[in-house]
């Protein structure tokens, strides 16, 4: 059986036959398509212009809603209109309409006002996401590193990071946390050769489907930039450049204010403006790819600017292990004087992930 997502273009027409001619066809959802297949099995969801099917042979199949001749379920499904109505029953298609049938209860809806359709499994995840409690949907992952020597020098080295994410159907939160701490003993001398840590927290709130507000706080320190703290308060407008069960690209843009105090000693204060990316995608049933970049220009000093690069990537092992790989990379210019304008922090080792 085909577990991932498929194009009816690509199924053979004999299979197509095959599944027309199942002895559980009688049993199953029909859909028929516009080209004269036939597929049976059970509606799992339409979202947007896209008809997804759990069918009895092949797996879960995506097809073009406008490419849906006729559709007749006899497993109640759960029906939103424009109009905000919300019906549920059996489903049957004809001459360009829905009817939706709940005992002797009967509605017909063309099927242009037809807004999303979900057996029960997505509408019980659909509404979990409506009116959610903020303990509630929370998932994330957190590493845990440690790395040493021992012989003609001793190195230590430590690290940490964590992020999770609370995503609604009209609103994502994200809380980030990373540091390092590396020391090394030679010669009779000890010494530290990195201490950073970094963290901070985004809002974004949907404004339609594409057009969204983002806020975020970021904190950072860093002893070898000679940084004590960098306060970043910011936010602006985001994009949905695409969305998939699979990906999604978001583009953002706007203003911030910048705060950074360092142990030379010196204070800046300025404006900026940035714009950049957050981008994930999976990587089969057990991976995920995160990536987040921002360019911060200072609108104070012209020709100043601050690069935020982050990337990781987490396999599960198990239910909760995982192994995970993170890249954060900070740039600055101009940096403390004395000091390299860039900063790369790395982490790899096991890992937790949760959720709730």
């Amino acid at each position: 059986m085909i577990s991932k997502p498929i194009s009816l273009r690509r199924l053979p027409a004999f299979a197509v036959l095959i599944a027309a001619c199942s002895p559980v066809a009688s049993f199953a959802d029909q859909i028929v398509l516009k080209n004269g297949d036939r597929i049976t099995g059970s509606i799992v969801k339409k979202d947007g212009a896209n008809l997804t099917i759990k069918s009895d042979l092949f797996g879960v199949i995506t097809t073009a809603w406008d490419k849906v001749e006729s559709v007749r379920a006899d497993t109640p499904l759960n029906i939103s209109t424009k109009d905000g109505k919300a019906l549920q029953g059996t489903v049957t298609t004809s001459n360009g309409a829905i009817e939706v049938a709940s005992g002797a209860t009967k509605s017909v809806i063309p099927t242009a006002e037809v807004t999303a359709i979900r057996n029960a499994d997505e509408q019980k995840s659909y509404e979990r996401l409506l009116h959610p409690g903020w303990t509630e949907l929370w998932a994330g992952n957190g590493t845990l590193g440690w790395a040493g020597s021992k012989g003609n020098a001793e190195t230590q080295t430590f690290t940490i990071g964590a992020m999770a994410r609370r995503v609604t159907s009209t609103d994502k939160m994200t809380v980030y946390f990373n540091t390092i701490k590396a020391s090394a003993f030679s010669s009779g001398k000890n010494s530290e050769t990195a201490q950073a840590v970094r963290g901070g927290l985004a809002y974004d709130h949907n404004l339609g489907s594409k057009l969204f507000i983002n806020t975020f706080n970021d904190y950072e320190y860093d002893r070898f930039q000679n940084l004590d703290l960098r306060f970043v308060l910011g936010g602006g407008f985001g994009f949905h450049a695409f969305k998939t069960d699979t990906s999604r690209l978001d583009i953002l843009g706007g203003g911030d204010f910048n705060h950074s105090s360092y142990s030379t000693p010196a204070t800046t204060k300025s404006a900026e403006g940035f714009f950049g990316d957050d981008y994930t995608r999976k990587l089969g049933k057990t991976a995920t790819l995160t990536q987040s970049a921002r360019m911060f220009n200072d609108l104070n000093h012209l020709g100043s600017y601050r690069l935020n690069f982050d990337a990781g990537t987490s396999v599960r092992l198990t239910k909760w292990l995982n192994w995970n790989i993170s890249i954060s990379d900070r740039y600055v210019t101009p940096p403390a004087t004395g000091r390299k304008p860039n900063d790369i922090l790395y982490t790899t080792g096991l890992g937790f992930t949760f959720a709730r």
